[in-house]
């Protein structure tokens, strides 16, 4: 039996039944590591909110934190699927990356609802699996264009992990900037923990690109950068990226992040009535020196919440039901005083990294 499983047995949870329990499934090692205190603090305001009324199903929510990372000591394919047969998890919220989500779908077979929360490339359209972050279209397409007008770069270069998000949001990315004839000069891949960036770096420079796109994921991120910064890079290259966050600012550290760029739907120091009464009930919860507030953990805190009104306004339907259906799910959001799927999206940003912090807010 895997270590996680003779915990849960050890610990009783395999046996109760008065509790709803939401598999949270979270980078806990790894590259990606990095976002699991976020992650992990924003679910939990999401079921406290949850817990004061009637919970899901009429039960009390519970949270179980299960390793999602690459790098896991277990493959938690096996662990959901042992979990689903024993019957010791009724949902699952995931905030992990997209090779794990393709792995996740073959064995969890719309036995239990599984909503997935983070960016995504798009196109996900398995039965009982809901995918509720933006997509390369959403997101990456409109950031490009906003660059493109501002600075004019004429060279781009494509830096990512190894994995099926990367490689399909830069394929978007190769196919927007030929149509605005401009030059793709490099691209490479990387697998996760990849230690040497110096190099990397260099043949960015040496690529002679005005602009670079980063889809490198958590601490591998954070090492890009800081190479990148130390190296003076941002005196001729701008940085996107679709995935960096408020934690993975704080461990580049402020000097290695001039002229870089951020695009989300949430960032936490957004200033609008809805982040700040969540940001209110956030740190009321878990106090000033809580895990940053960033897209990621946010998008956890949405995924508990559809995962509550799907089951409350549609019940079984979500067995036959996918991605592509957008089923009218309302829900709870840091991104507004409510989202509602299949009705509009919420407004995407482009920001600049400033110091430690995100700031010049332009919607796209």
């Amino acid at each position: 039996m895997p270590m996680e499983l003779a915990v849960f047995r050890e610990s009783g949870l395999l046996a109760r039944s008065d509790c709803f329990r939401v598999a949270l499934l979270i980078p806990l090692c790894g590259s990606a590591g990095i976002w699991a205190p976020s992650c992990i603090s924003s679910a939990q305001v999401a079921v406290a909110e949850l817990n004061r009324a009637s919970g899901i199903d009429g039960r009390k929510v519970q949270l179980i934190m299960i390793d999602a990372a690459v790098e896991a000591a277990e493959p938690v394919e096996e662990i959901v699927n042992d979990l689903i047969d024993m019957g010791a998890i009724d949902a699952i919220v995931g905030m992990h990356i997209s090779a794990i989500r393709q792995r996740l779908s073959k064995v969890v077979r719309q036995r239990i609802p599984y909503i997935y929360t983070p960016l995504y490339e798009g196109g996900e359209s398995t039965p009982g699996l809901f995918a509720i972050g933006e997509t390369p279209h959403e997101q990456l397409g409109p950031a490009i264009s906003r660059l493109q007008t501002t600075y004019r770069p004429r060279k781009w270069a494509l830096i990512g992990n190894d994995y099926v998000w990367p490689r399909s949001s830069h394929n978007y990315a190769k196919d927007l900037l030929k149509s605005l004839d401009v030059q793709v000069v490099m691209e490479q891949y990387l697998p996760f923990g990849f230690s040497r960036m110096r190099p990397v770096a260099e043949a960015l420079e040496a690529s002679g690109a005005d602009a670079v796109l980063v889809s490198l994921v958590g601490q591998d991120a954070v090492d890009f950068n800081r190479v990148f910064g130390k190296m003076g890079l941002h005196r001729r290259i701008i940085r996107l990226s679709c995935a960096i966050e408020e934690n993975g600012l704080m461990a580049c550290g402020a000097g290695n992040l001039e002229r870089l760029f951020a695009v989300s739907s949430y960032f936490g120091a957004l200033s609008t009535d809805a982040n700040a009464a969540f940001k209110e009930r956030y740190h009321t919860m878990h106090g000033d020196f809580a895990p940053a507030l960033n897209a990621l953990g946010q998008s956890c805190y949405e995924g508990v919440n559809y995962l509550s009104s799907l089951l409350c306004n549609h019940g079984d339907r979500w067995r036959g039901a996918s991605t592509r259906d957008a089923l009218p799910v309302r829900y709870l959001s840091g991104r507004s005083r409510s989202c509602t799927s299949g009705q509009g999206r919420p407004t995407v940003y482009l920001a600049r990294a400033d110091g430690l912090q995100f700031c010049d807010f332009k919607p796209l």
